[in-house]
């Protein structure tokens, strides 16, 4: 449980960095490379943060994203257009 809890609390983090980065109407090359680089690292956080989440809580071992996404689709956590905008 204390690894899911450090996997929410890195999530957010990267979460709240890409959102710096997201506002900026009209970004130069760096910035927007650096808000690609930050949108892989959310995404990375995030879908391992529910990796761990289904372990932990449903007893579901996924080593895959899109497993992860159809999964969290079958215990309800996501809806249907939350799951195609995920996937």
């Amino acid at each position: 449980m204390e690894r899911l809890q450090e996997r929410i609390v890195s999530a957010k983090k990267a979460l709240a960095s890409l959102q710096k980065l997201v506002v900026i109407e009209h970004p130069d090359d760096v910035e927007r490379d650096a808000l690609i680089q930050r949108f892989e690292f959310t995404f990375e956080a995030s879908w391992k943060a529910a990796k761990q989440y289904l372990y932990d809580m449903e007893g579901i071992d996924i080593g895959s994203p899109k497993g992860v996404i159809r999964s969290c689709r079958e215990i309800t956590l996501f809806d249907d257009e939350e799951t195609i905008l995920a996937l």
